[in-house]
């Protein structure tokens, strides 16, 4: 009973109330992507493309292949990531349609084929080079089938009314249906995403290099920029302190028992 009394243990039930209070920035991280580098797409998910045809995604992907998680009628961060991604494939010197190939999907159940047809029609005019008819697809499906295509291939969001939150982000695929690179964020350099398409070609997978850029920084829908997400960083540094400080605490403690003990 002298130990609970202890300055040691006082100063760890305030850690642990720090970390319960801290809590809620921390759960925030169930929304988000958790990487599944070398796993394969699953071979029965079928998505409708935007002419209507039912589509074995797993049999679509005989190249590289960039897959895009959006929702066609997203106020925010969908339109900065589908501009990045069409100003990318512009400036590429590779070739769509034969060196890759670009499967844009919406996780929201309540889009159709019409609506993909009208995404289709405004990016492919943005990006005017490349076989754009049959490299860049935009896919709609049921809810049941998104939530199994998002889980394979990590992707979380969370259903608000009649919006979404998630994540920003490219997940690139090997010509065998593996995923080899998540490309994070709504900017992407060519060089990046040229090198993403010639490794998942080769399948061989590379770590994501700006991740830790997505995790410092928030997409603003107001401003439809990227900002410091504060809260997120300073909850992170507090937890770190504070499991510094228990340890040196559980360490101080042990020494004090061992010096009793003599």
């Amino acid at each position: 009973m002298r130990l609970l009394h202890s300055k040691g243990f006082q100063g760890l039930w305030g850690i642990l109330l720090i970390l319960l209070f801290f809590r809620p920035v921390f759960a925030q991280q169930e929304l988000g992507v958790y990487e599944k580098l070398d796993q394969f797409i699953d071979e029965d998910i079928v998505f409708t493309d935007e002419n209507f045809r039912e589509v074995n995604i797993k049999n679509a992907i005989n190249k590289p292949t960039i897959i895009a998680m959006v929702y066609y009628e997203c106020p925010g961060i969908c339109t900065p990531l589908l501009n990045g991604l069409a100003d990318v494939m512009k400036k590429s010197d590779l070739e769509l349609g034969k060196d890759y190939q670009v499967f844009t999907i919406s996780f929201s159940h309540t889009e159709k084929p019409v609506l993909a047809q009208n995404k289709k029609r405004t990016y492919t005019k943005l990006v005017g080079k490349g076989d754009l008819e049959n490299g860049w697809h935009f896919f709609t499906g049921d809810s049941l089938t998104i939530d199994r295509f998002l889980d394979n291939i990590g992707y979380k969001v969370k259903q608000e009314g009649e919006e979404f939150i998630h994540p920003a982000t490219l997940v690139v695929v090997s010509p065998h249906g593996k995923i080899t690179r998540y490309l994070h964020g709504t900017d992407y350099l060519p060089f990046d995403v040229k090198m993403a398409i010639v490794e998942a070609g080769m399948e061989r997978s590379g770590p994501t290099i700006n991740k830790i850029l997505n995790y410092c920084f928030s997409y603003d829908p107001e401003g439809k920029t990227y900002v410091f997400n504060v809260t997120r960083v300073s909850g992170t540094i507090i937890l770190i302190l504070a499991l510094a400080l228990l340890g040196s605490l559980i360490v101080s403690n042990r020494k004090k028992k061992i010096k009793n003990a003599h």
